[in-house]
């Protein structure tokens, strides 16, 4: 079942969609998230094109709360990746350099840590190039220019992606890391499905994050 989408959030998401599927600027802007302590568990969350919020409202946001009400006694930290976000050419790369340096860092830092990886959008885009599955020719892709080492690649748990941009060219993260993955797509929805056509589609993913949810919190 889904959610009725607030007002504000449909405003936000015609928005969202907007920058998507033009070549306009990033809407919003978000600034960078303090750093992450040794928690067990790190939620690194990629935001789509333009979302607002500190992990994003439409996805980073809900499933971060979903996350800490399942994973009781599993202490939590989360962190945004600090990218533009927008659609840019160079915006996905970013993403993609910043989720690689962060994860890598925290790694060395905290050798007892464990990741969950989210992305929505352009940051699903951000997600699978960082474990080595190329956006290139999706919408507000691009090439992979880092990649989680092989090394930290075990300690990644789950990884969430919603409204994923490679879906709408048949292709998902691909590797060892595939079979800890939840991609969600949702029917007709204009950025991921390959017949798709509705933005409101595309906004709805708050509606996931139980199961989303549920699903890291099993690989936990």
């Amino acid at each position: 079942m889904r959610f009725a989408i607030p007002r504000l959030w449909r405003r936000t998401g015609v928005l969202l969609a907007a920058a998507l599927l033009t070549t306009g600027g990033a809407v919003f802007a978000a600034g960078p998230a303090a750093s992450a302590q040794c928690a067990d568990v790190d939620v690194v969350v990629a935001r789509g094109t333009g979302e607002p919020g500190r992990l994003g409202v439409i996805v980073g946001d809900p499933v971060f709360a979903a996350l800490q009400r399942r994973l009781t006694g599993v202490t939590l930290t989360s962190h945004a990746v600090d990218y533009p976000a927008n659609t840019s050419r160079t915006s996905p790369t970013e993403g993609n350099r910043a989720l690689v340096d962060h994860v890598t860092s925290q790694a060395q830092s905290c050798p007892e840590q464990r990741f969950i990886l989210v992305g929505y959008s352009q940051g699903a885009n951000v997600v699978g190039n960082s474990l080595g599955t190329s956006s290139a020719g999706a919408a507000v892709g691009g090439p992979v220019v880092a990649t989680i080492p092989a090394a930290v690649q075990p300690r990644v748990a789950a990884v969430l992606v919603f409204g994923y941009p490679l879906r709408k060219l048949g292709r998902g993260i691909e590797g060892p890391v595939a079979a800890r993955t939840l991609d969600i797509c949702a029917d007709r929805d204009v950025v991921c499905d390959p017949l798709g056509t509705s933005v409101l589609a595309h906004l709805g993913y708050g509606g996931d994050a139980g199961r989303a949810a549920t699903f890291a919190a099993g690989r936990i």
